[in-house]
């Protein structure tokens, strides 16, 4: 008959330690089935910030959708595993894109048979809430949206690769609604991204990518009615919005940024040399 494997002097299961160990390194490296390799067949996932539990079935897309993504993405230890028994806990942050926001998360986690048979996660949105809001209100809504910090992330990642790749922003009737159905999210999972995490209206998003559109397409202005057309191809549909987003990013208004800029100073030289 099997023994069970004894505590070392430090009081914990070695094994503990060198299964969570694997499966938190599986986290970082993002290896999908490797996560899933480690979970026992009778899991309990315990999401705190969302309320729910999810079990073995449910865990491949509850962890799929919530992998870190890309390099606007970080994960950062907070502190080293701590074992206790058959229990693990670990911290920490999960960085989203540009550091606009970011969630401290810990997790304590139960070994048995070799494998992950309990996890109970906390995260608590340490900052880019708007309005000056605290993190622990962050719960209740992301509760009835259904979304845990990590996939927050991946729904950051997805918002921004659709704005480059198909740059819906260039349609002057760009909305919310339309996004969301393109990109497979709610009205209300975008919109609590957008304005509690990071921290802009959808408007603003959206004016904010037409503007650096419009700046890319700058060096082949060489004057303020050329701007006046890339505003509007760009997908502004008045110019008193136009002048505005361009002061506030650039601090000067499209005229002066021309004649301070190198193009707009080799515009106006190429000018004044064929009078």
């Amino acid at each position: 008959m099997n023994q069970p494997p004894t505590p070392d002097s430090q009081g914990f299961l070695p094994a503990t330690h060198q299964v969570v160990l694997r499966y938190h390194q599986a986290w970082k490296q993002r290896r999908l089935e490797d996560i899933l390799a480690l979970y026992h067949p009778d899991i309990a996932y315990h999401d705190f910030l969302q309320n729910r539990v999810f079990r073995l079935a449910e865990l491949h897309d509850y962890v799929r959708s919530s992998l870190p993504q890309g390099e606007a993405e970080r994960l950062e230890h907070c502190d080293r595993i701590r074992v206790d028994g058959d229990t693990a806990f670990i911290q920490y942050q999960l960085v989203l894109r540009g550091g606009l926001a970011s969630f401290h998360s810990s997790e304590a986690i139960t070994v048995r048979d070799g494998l992950i048979w309990r996890v109970r996660e906390y995260a608590t949105l340490q900052h880019g809430t708007a309005q000056g809001q605290p993190a622990s209100s962050s719960a209740s809504p992301l509760q009835k949206l259904g979304l845990s910090a990590r996939q927050l992330g991946r729904m950051a990642e997805d918002l921004h690769s659709y704005f480059r790749q198909q740059q819906p922003y260039l349609q002057a009737d760009c909305t919310l609604a339309a996004v969301a159905a393109a990109t497979g999210y709610s009205r209300n999972q975008l919109s609590y991204l957008l304005n509690q995490v990071l921290g802009q209206s959808f408007y603003r998003y959206v004016n904010q990518a037409r503007l650096q559109h419009l700046l890319a397409s700058l060096p082949a202005a060489d004057s303020m009615a050329r701007i006046d057309q890339l505003a509007f191809a760009a997908g502004f549909n008045s110019l008193s919005v136009f002048y505005r987003c361009f002061r506030q990013h650039t601090g000067m208004s499209p005229a002066a940024w021309l004649r301070v800029s190198p193009r707009g100073s080799a515009a106006t030289t190429g000018q004044g040399s064929a009078d």
